[in-house]
């Protein structure tokens, strides 16, 4: 289940809560049931598999336990045999896992690693393996270390806490007064949180973003990239104000994420006020320490080089971070670019004055800055970059009472028949070929386009109840992505007697024919390859 994804989640979620609350109520701190309640949620959102092979799907909540046994049995290596060695072998363990879970679906298709946050969590495990190389952190006790990298508010997308300063929430008593101080927070961000993704981010997208998601015209472009922008800000915003409004009922004060971004003054202001976790994160763990080592090592005899550099190889890994795709690398190249142009341009007005700060001029600089912004975030959205095809494409795109339609398509197996098997509650109906030609999926790069399939439902299923509608890969049975699902259309009671009509003539033909002496032996059918299907009866009765 997405974490804040939907309404079923928030009632599940205070379910959980609701203890914490009226221990929160009581002044009772009871850092035993934050476990629990932890792990409630933790199985809540990792209750999906993953298919580390083909034919071997293990379960998302036994590899993030693995995951987490791991990342402390790395960390407490470290803490025994601190050297610098031993350090660097701790760092790229700690990746190992990440670059794993980036890398392996280029090199097996149909296999996958990891699960929802395993990023947020690496930067997490990174912080701590840093924090013991400086000295700062002597000892770690397992359940607060667990629930620092497992805290569910925060898993799948951030804020990204440090460990020293959530240690001091989780060992921090709380009094009613706190508590109450904690709840009227929790609930204006969560407040807030609704209002930018279920309203104003759910309108940008339904009534904007998509109107505008297809062409390529310099006009749909500009629109677009507005649209995404203002769409990206309140959806993650919004995200963020959950988790941190949530994070409330734990007694954790999460880092705050966003800051007024679109007020920036210039593009070292806006990296202080977006996604300021991750932007943190990266200024301490990777710039800084690039420069300490550059100064250290006297690896650049130029002024700026180091910092130039350095910046590169900040954003660069940020943009290698949000993916492999080209858009990801050069969204971060270009905030790099950006910064270095800023910083150099800097240098050169303050011995020309040709800009100075009054309020026309920030009130430019804010139009300016909003709109290379704008720019970088169309980078990546990947609008400007011709996507690659995927490996492969399995996907239940339509279903309704008449028709069942997708697509069927493997990179790996491209000469490949595949063939499909379409199930109405749980019992075989059809089996066919995914070789329908779509002339959008050859334009999309899906090898010649012939790997569309439509199935024709029986008409029984228009009868007024759920029906479940499944689609399987004939070749070992799995279902593809968007299957199975309910389908319940309105009865039809005109095509229902009309069906059982020409029922009730094929039966009464058959009858005459076994009572014909003269008729001969109609010939025997061959023995079904799978069990007979009878369909329910449409007008009800069992």
């Amino acid at each position: 289940m997405v974490p804040f994804g939907d309404f079923e989640y928030f009632g599940l979620l205070l379910y959980i809560l609701l203890p914490l609350i009226a221990l929160g109520l009581l002044g009772v701190t009871h850092r035993a049931w934050t476990l629990v309640a932890m792990g409630l949620l933790l199985v809540l959102q990792a209750s999906g598999s993953v298919p580390l092979r083909p034919d071997f799907h293990v379960r998302e909540i036994y590899i993030i336990i693995g995951y987490t046994v791991f990342q402390g049995v790395v960390a407490w290596g470290l803490l025994k045999y601190k050297n610098r060695r031993v350090f660097y072998g701790a760092v790229g363990l700690c990746l190992l896992p990440l670059f794993t879970s980036k890398i392996l679906p280029s090199v097996s298709p149909h296999s996958a690693f990891g699960f929802l946050g395993i990023s947020y969590i690496t930067f997490r495990s990174l912080d701590v393996l840093f924090s013991i190389q400086d000295g700062l952190i002597k000892s770690l006790a397992p359940a607060p270390y667990a629930a620092f990298l497992l805290f569910v508010p925060a898993l799948s997308s951030g804020p990204i806490d440090r460990y020293r300063r959530f240690l001091k929430d989780w060992e921090k008593a709380r009094d009613r007064g706190e508590f109450l101080a904690d709840l009227d927070i929790a609930l204006h961000r969560i407040a807030r949180g609704f209002l930018y993704k279920f309203i104003i981010a759910a309108l940008i997208k339904t009534y904007w973003l998509d109107a505008w998601s297809t062409g390529r015209s310099l006009g749909t472009l500009w629109i677009y990239m507005y649209a995404y922008t203002f769409y990206l800000f309140f959806d993650f915003a919004g995200y963020s104000a959950f988790a941190i409004g949530v994070g409330r009922f734990f007694g954790i004060r999460l880092p705050e994420n966003f800051d007024r971004p679109f007020l920036s003054k210039n593009i070292r202001d806006f990296w202080n006020r977006w996604h300021i976790s991750l932007s943190f994160w990266f200024r301490d763990h990777v710039y800084m320490r690039f420069l300490l080592a550059a100064a250290k090592g006297k690896w650049f005899t130029g002024k700026h080089t180091s910092s130039y550099l350095g910046l590169l190889l900040t954003f660069g890994i940020m943009g290698v971070w949000h993916g492999l795709s080209f858009h990801y690398v050069l969204y971060g190249f270009y905030h790099a670019g950006l910064l270095i142009f800023y910083d150099w341009f800097s240098q050169w007005n303050k011995t020309r004055k040709l800009l100075g700060e009054s309020s026309l001029q920030i009130f430019v600089n804010r139009l300016l800055t909003f709109h290379a912004i704008a720019f970088g975030l169309l980078l990546f959205s990947g609008r400007l970059t011709p996507p690659a095809p995927p490996e492969f494409e399995k996907i239940v795109e339509k279903a309704d009472g008449n028709e069942v339609r997708g697509i069927a398509w493997d990179r790996s197996a491209q000469k490949k028949e595949i063939k499909v098997d379409l199930y109405v509650d749980d019992a075989f109906i059809e089996r066919k070929s995914a070789d329908a030609f779509r002339e959008d999926l050859r334009d999309r790069g899906l090898g010649d386009g012939k790997h569309g399939f439509r199935f024709s439902l029986p008409w029984w299923v228009r009868d007024g109840r759920p029906h479940i509608i499944e689609v399987r890969e004939s070749a070992n049975s799995s279902p593809l992505k968007g299957s199975p699902l309910t389908v319940e259309v309105e009865r039809n009671d005109e095509e229902i007697r009309r069906e059982e009509e020409n029922l009730r003539k094929a039966r009464e033909a058959a009858e005459a024919l076994e009572a014909s002496p003269q008729a001969p032996a109609p010939p025997q059918a061959p023995a079904p390859t799978t069990p007979p299907f009878r369909a329910p009866s449409p007008s009800g009765a069992k």
